[in-house]
C-alpha cells in the first residue's frame, strides 16, 4: 500500500501540481476580473435606448445578466476550492520567533558533589519549519473538486440555455401581441365606421337606437381587449428588461421579425434532428454523479491508507547574556508515517455507504436514459402538434379577419343584420385569443425540444 501510495503521489506531485501551478495564475486573474466586474457593475453605463435582434438580445442578456454572471463566479470558487486542497498536499513554510526574559533567575543543579547555581540568561530564538504531508485521501479530493469544476460548468451551461430561452420566449410574445393589437385595431377602426353609419339610420328612422347601442357595446369590448393586450405587452417588455438586466426606463426596439422567428423550417430541422443522449445536459450532470458516487468509494476505502509526512526544522538560539545551555538542535529532519489499525468498523461501515450511494447513482443514470428516449419521443410529438395547431389557428385568425370584413361591407349596404356583424366580431375575438395561445406553445416546445437536444 505504501508503495502505491508514493506512485500515486509522485504523479500527482509531476503531472497535476505543475499543471495546476501554470493555470492557478490564470484562474486566479479569472477570479480578480469577475470580482472587479461586480465591484465595477454599480457604475457600468447602460444605454438609454437598445436596437436588439433576438440573437442579439440572447447575447446582451448572457453578457449582462447578475444571475448568470453568480453562476460564473461559482464556477471561479470550484477552482479555487481546488487549488487549496492541491496547497495542502505542497510543502508547508512556517517562521517564528521567540524572546524570552528570566528576570535574573538562576537555576540551582544539585550533585554528589554540591549544588551548581547556573544562570538563566535572557535568550531569542528563531525557528523555521517546512512540512509536507500527503495521504490517499487528499489525492482523491483533488480528482473530486475537479468533478465539481465540472459540475459546476454544466450548471452555469443549463442556467445559460435558461437564460436565452427565456429571453426567445419573451421577445417572440412581444411581436405577437403587438400584432394582435394591430389587428383589433383595424378591427376597431371598422366598428366605429359601422357605430357613424348606424347612427345616421337611426336619425333617419331606418334602424332603432339598440341596434347601434349593441354595435356600441361590441365596440368597447374591442377597446377593452387592444387594452389588455397593450397591458400585455408592457409586462413582456419588462420580464424581457428585467433578463437583459437593463433599467425600466430604458427604450427596446425588436428588430427580428414575427416571420423570420416562426420559420417552419427551423421547426422541420428541429424535428428532424437525433437525440444523442451524452449531449443532454440532465445526462451529463447524472454521469458526473455516477463519477462523484465511485471516487467516494475510493475516498473511503483510502481511509485505510498511510499518512507519510516529511518535515525539516532550523532552530537559530541566541542568548543575551552570560551562560545557558544549548539543548536545542539546529537542524532537525522528521521522517512520519501513521497507519491506522482499528476503528471498530467506523471504516468498512463507510465503505458499505459509499459503495451502496454508487449503486444508486448507477440505477439512476439507467433508468434516466430509458426515460430520456420517452421524453425525446413525447417532446418531438408537441412541436410537431404545437406547429400544427399554429398553422391552423394562423388561417383561422385570417378567415375570421376576411370574414369580419366581409360582414361589416355587407351591412353598410343593409345585406347583414347587427346580429351577424356580432358574431363575426366575437369570431375575429376568439380567433385571436387562440392565435396568440397557438404561438406561445409553439415557441414553448420549440425551445424545450431545443434545450432537450443541447
Amino acid at each position: 500500500m505504501l508503495a502505491m501510495l508514493c506512485s500515486v503521489s509522485s504523479m500527482a506531485a509531476t503531472n497535476d501540481t505543475t499543471k495546476q501551478r501554470s493555470n492557478w495564475i490564470m484562474e486566479h486573474d479569472s477570479v480578480m476580473m469577475a470580482t472587479r466586474n461586480t465591484q465595477d457593475d454599480t457604475t457600468r453605463v447602460v444605454p438609454t435606448s437598445l436596437s436588439l435582434s433576438v440573437q442579439e438580445a440572447q447575447d446582451y442578456a448572457v453578457k449582462q445578466n447578475r444571475s448568470l454572471r453568480n453562476s460564473s463566479l461559482a464556477v471561479q470558487q470550484a477552482y479555487a476550492a481546488r487549488w487549496q486542497t492541491i496547497a495542502a498536499m505542497l510543502p508547508q513554510v512556517d517562521a517564528s520567533y521567540s524572546y524570552s526574559n528570566y528576570l535574573g533567575y538562576s537555576a540551582t543543579m544539585s550533585t554528589a558533589m554540591g549544588d551548581f547555581n547556573i544562570d538563566m540568561p535572557n535568550q531569542g530564538a528563531l525557528g523555521i519549519t517546512a512540512s509536507v504531508g500527503i495521504n490517499g485521501q487528499a489525492i482523491v479530493g483533488v480528482l473530486l473538486q475537479n468533478l465539481a469544476i465540472d459540475m459546476q460548468r454544466l450548471s452555469l451551461e443549463q442556467s445559460e440555455d435558461n437564460l436565452r430561452a427565456s429571453v426567445k420566449t419573451s421577445y417572440i410574445s412581444i411581436l405577437v401581441l403587438q400584432d394582435v393589437v394591430k389587428l383589433l385595431d383595424s378591427s376597431l377602426q371598422n366598428v366605429n365606421d359601422i357605430i357613424e353609419m348606424t347612427q345616421r339610420t337611426v336619425q333617419f328612422g331606418v334602424n332603432e337606437q339598440t341596434t347601434a347601442d349593441q354595435i356600441a357595446i361590441r365596440a368597447n369590448s374591442l377597446k377593452n381587449n387592444i387594452q389588455s393586450q397593450k397591458r400585455s405587452i408592457q409586462l413582456a417588455t419588462n420580464s424581457l428588461k428585467v433578463l437583459l438586466d437593463v433599467p425600466a426606463e430604458t427604450e427596446l426596439t425588436l428588430t427580428s421579425s414575427l416571420d423570420e422567428l416562426l420559420s417552419g423550417e427551423e421547426v422541420m430541422a428541429l424535428l428532424g434532428e437525433e437525440f444523442i443522449k451524452e449531449h443532454n445536459l440532465s445526462y451529463r450532470q447524472l454521469e458526473k454523479n455516477f463519477e462523484i458516487a465511485k471516487m467516494n468509494v475510493h475516498m473511503a476505502g483510502w481511509a485505510y491508507g498511510p499518512t507519510v509526512g516529511l518535515a525539516y526544522n532550523y532552530t537559530n538560539q541566541q542568548y543575551y547574556g552570560e551562560g545557558g545551555m544549548r539543548m536545542t538542535p539546529p537542524n532537525v529532519v522528521q521522517v512520519s508515517i501513521k497507519l491506522p489499525l482499528w476503528s471498530s468498523g467506523k471504516r468498512a461501515a463507510g465503505v458499505v455507504e459509499k459503495k451502496i450511494a454508487l449503486e444508486q447513482a448507477r440505477n439512476t443514470l439507467a433508468e434516466t436514459a430509458d426515460q430520456l428516449n420517452i421524453q425525446y419521443q413525447q417532446l418531438r410529438f408537441n412541436l410537431q402538434n404545437a406547429y400544427e395547431t399554429y398553422l391552423t389557428e394562423q388561417e383561422n385568425i385570417d378567415v375570421a379577419t376576411r370574414v369580419f370584413q366581409s360582414v361589416s361591407n355587407k351591412y353598410r349596404f343593409g345585406t347583414n343584420s347587427n346580429l351577424e356583424l356580432i358574431n363575426a366580431s366575437n369570431d375575429v375575438i376568439s380567433a385571436q385569443s387562440s392565435y396568440v395561445q397557438a404561438v406561445l406553445t409553439l415557441i414553448n416546445a420549440e425551445v424545450e425540444l431545443d434545450k432537450f437536444l443541447k
